[in-house]
C-alpha cells in the first residue's frame, strides 16, 4: 500500500519548525498601513485583504465545484470547503492529510482508503463523518455532480470511520485531483436539486468545515470570519477580506500602499513597484510541473516541417524569457524532453543532461541541410515559400507580450519574419481552440510529467466533430503516443510506467511538437507587517498563492508580529 503517513509526519514537522515565523519574520520597516497587531503568539487583530485583478465580480455563487463562481474567482472557496488531503505544489510526494486523517492507495492506484478525521464539525455545528466523504463522491456516481476531471468513481466500501473509494482505472496521474475534491455536507447536499449549478445562496447552504466562514458578500468585497470551532486550532487572522481590482496596475498600487495584503499576480518591475516600497513586502515563487510553452500549429506551414521546429528549439533564448520577460519569476526549461527543473527525476536515462542552448550556427545548418534557402537573411522553405508566422498572446499579458518581442528579434537571426498578434481574450480563445493561429504562448495542464506531455501531445483534448481543442493546441497526432499516455495513466507498476514514458519522451525529442520556455510557477505576494510564519524559499511547506487550497496551511501557520 502507498501510505501518506510518513509524508504527513514530515509535513507536520515542517509546520512545527516554521511556526515561529518565516526567514524574514518580524519585519516591520516602512509604513504600517496594515493596521495594528497584538504581540505574542496568540490571536491577532488585523484582517488580511486578499486581492485579484479580475475586474468586477457581479454574481454571487459559493459552489466550490464551479470555476466561474464568485467563490472560485475571488478564491474564498479554498478557506470554506476543505479536501481529504493537500498535495504540496513544490513537491507532489509530500501529502498532508486534512479532513482524512490518513490516506492510503493500493498498489495500482484504483482504490483509496481514507479515515475521517475525528473532532471536525461543519459550520452549522453538525458533526463531520465518513458519510460526508462518501456522499460527496457518490454525487459523481449518480450523475448529480459532473465528473469534469474524469475520476471514474465506482463507489465505496465503508467500515466504521474508514472508507475505500474505488475507481474504474488507475489514478496514479490524478492523485491530486482525487485528494483535492472539495468535501461537502451530505445533510445539505442531499437536498440540493442540481449540485453542478446550485449557487448556494440560500439560508444555511454555504456550509463547509474550513477555517473561515462566510460573513458578508457584496460586489465590492467578500468578508469571511475565523471559525472558532475549526479542528485545526486557533487562527491568528480574525478576518479575510476578498476584493477584485480592475487590472494589474490597480492591484500593484493596492499592494504597494497596503490596501491589499496578499495576492497572486505577475507584477512588472516588481522590485521598484512592490518589494522596495516596504521592506516587509515579500514575493515567493513556487515551481510547478507546468511551463509557459510555445505551441506551434502543426496543421499548417511553416510548422509542418520538423526541421524548422528543431531550428527554433536551438534559436529561442529561454534565459531571456526568464530574465527579461518574467523578470526572474520563473526557471529555464531547456531539457530536450521539455520537462522543467522539478521533473528531472522523470527524464529517462537516454536524455539525462541533454539540453537546448542558443546555437544559431547549428540551427542554420539544420535548415540548410533540410533544403531551406535564404538562411539568416530571408528564409525560404523547400517549396519556395517565404517563412513567416505570427505569435499570438492576449493584449495586456505583459510578460508574454514581452516574450513576443523577444521571439521576433531572436528569429530574425534565421531570416524569419515574426508578426506580433495581441488580440482580446475572446479572439485569442477562439483561435487557440480552432487552430487558426500560427503560434501561441500558453500554459500546461495536469499533474507531473504525464500532465506536461498530455497537454502538448494527447489527442483526447481534441473534439474533431466541433473542430476544437482544449489543450494540444498544435494538434499533434501520434497514435503510439496516445497509447503510451493511456498506458502510463493506467499502469500498475513502475516498470510499465517507465516503458510508456520512454515512448512518450522519444517522440517528443524527435518531433518537437511544442517548445516549453520556462516554468510556470505560482507567485505569492504578501507583507509581513502584521503576521509571520509565511512559507519561504527555505521552508516551502506550501505555496504562498492565496488562490490555492494550500492557503489553509499558511493561515494555520501565521502568528502575530511580536
Amino acid at each position: 500500500m502507498k501510505t501518506a503517513a510518513a509524508l504527513a509526519a514530515a509535513a507536520a514537522l515542517l509546520l512545527a519548525g516554521c511556526s515561529g515565523g518565516s526567514g524574514n519574520g518580524g519585519a516591520t520597516g516602512g509604513t504600517n498601513t496594515g493596521g495594528s497587531s497584538t504581540g505574542g503568539t496568540g490571536k491577532g487583530t488585523v484582517a488580511l485583504t486578499i486581492a485579484k485583478p479580475d475586474g468586477a465580480i457581479t454574481t454571487e455563487s459559493h459552489n466550490p465545484y464551479l470555476g466561474d463562481t464568485s467563490a472560485s474567482m475571488y478564491g474564498y472557496r479554498q478557506v470554506m470547503f476543505e479536501t481529504m488531503a493537500l498535495v504540496n505544489t513544490a513537491d507532489n510526494s509530500v501529502v498532508t492529510p486534512r479532513l482524512a486523517s490518513s490516506v492510503e492507495w493500493n498498489d495500482d492506484y484504483t482504490e483509496l482508503t481514507v479515515t475521517a478525521r475525528e473532532g471536525v464539525t461543519w459550520h452549522d455545528g453538525k458533526p463531520f463523518t465518513i458519510d460526508d466523504i462518501v456522499g460527496t463522491f457518490d454525487m459523481y456516481l449518480d450523475g448529480r455532480l459532473t465528473d469534469s476531471a474524469a475520476l471514474n468513481y465506482l463507489g465505496a466500501d465503508v467500515d466504521g470511520s474508514t472508507a475505500t473509494l474505488k475507481f474504474k482505472d488507475s489514478k496514479f496521474v490524478k492523485r491530486g485531483s482525487v485528494l483535492h475534491v472539495p468535501i461537502v455536507p451530505k445533510h445539505i447536499w442531499d437536498n440540493i436539486d442540481d449540485p453542478s449549478t446550485a449557487p448556494l445562496t440560500g439560508e444555511g447552504e454555504a456550509i463547509g468545515t474550513g477555517p473561515y466562514t462566510l460573513s458578508s458578500w457584496t460586489t465590492q468585497a467578500v468578508t469571511l470570519k475565523a471559525n472558532p470551532d475549526w479542528w485545526g486550532g486557533e487562527l491568528a487572522v480574525p478576518e479575510l477580506h476578498y476584493v477584485s481590482y480592475g487590472d494589474n496596475a490597480a492591484l500593484t498600487t493596492a499592494l504597494a500602499t497596503g490596501d491589499a495584503d496578499w495576492a497572486q499576480a505577475f507584477l512588472p518591475q516588481i522590485q521598484k513597484s512592490f518589494l522596495e516600497v516596504d521592506d516587509a513586502n515579500r514575493q515567493l515563487i513556487t515551481p510547478t510541473a507546468g511551463a509557459a510553452t510555445l505551441f506551434l500549429n502543426l496543421t499548417r506551414k511553416p510548422f509542418d516541417n520538423p526541421a524548422l521546429r528543431e531550428a527554433l528549439a536551438w534559436t529561442i533564448d529561454r534565459s531571456a524569457y526568464v530574465d527579461i520577460a518574467r523578470e526572474g519569476a520563473s526557471a529555464v526549461v531547456d531539457s530536450v524532453t521539455g520537462l522543467g527543473p522539478s521533473l528531472q527525476k522523470d527524464v529517462i536515462d537516454e536524455f539525462a543532461g541533454q539540453v537546448y542552448t542558443v546555437d544559431i550556427e547549428k540551427a542554420k545548418t539544420i535548415l540548410t541541410d533540410a533544403g531551406y534557402t535564404g538562411v539568416g537573411t530571408a528564409l525560404v522553405d523547400p517549396d519556395g515559400e517565404k517563412v513567416t508566422f505570427s505569435v499570438s498572446v492576449p493584449a495586456g499579458w505583459s510578460d508574454w507580450n514581452t516574450e513576443q518581442a523577444l521571439l521576433a528579434e531572436e528569429l530574425k537571426q534565421l531570416g524569419i519574419e515574426v508578426t506580433i498578434d495581441q488580440p482580446d481574450w475572446g479572439g485569442w480563445d477562439e483561435a487557440r481552440q480552432q487552430a487558426t493561429f500560427g503560434a501561441i504562448i500558453h500554459w500546461l495542464d495536469g499533474e507531473g510529467a504525464w500532465g506536461v506531455y498530455d497537454s502538448i501531445m494527447g489527442t483526447r483534448w481534441i473534439d474533431k466533430d466541433k473542430n476544437t481543442a482544449q489543450f494540444n493546441f498544435g494538434r499533434y497526432d501520434n497514435p503510439a503516443v496516445d497509447e503510451a499516455l493511456a498506458a502510463y495513466a493506467t499502469a500498475d507498476s513502475d516498470e510499465a510506467r517507465l516503458a510508456a514514458m520512454t515512448t512518450i519522451q522519444k517522440a517528443f525529442v524527435k518531433d518537437i511538437p511544442a517548445i516549453p520556455l520556462g516554468a510556470h510557477p505560482l507567485i505569492g505576494l504578501f507583507n509581513e507587517r502584521s503576521y509571520t510564519g509565511w512559507p519561504t524559499e527555505d521552508n516551502m511547506y506550501a505555496s504562498a498563492d492565496p488562490t490555492q487550497a494550500e492557503i489553509t496551511m499558511v493561515l494555520q501557520n501565521l502568528k502575530p508580529v511580536s
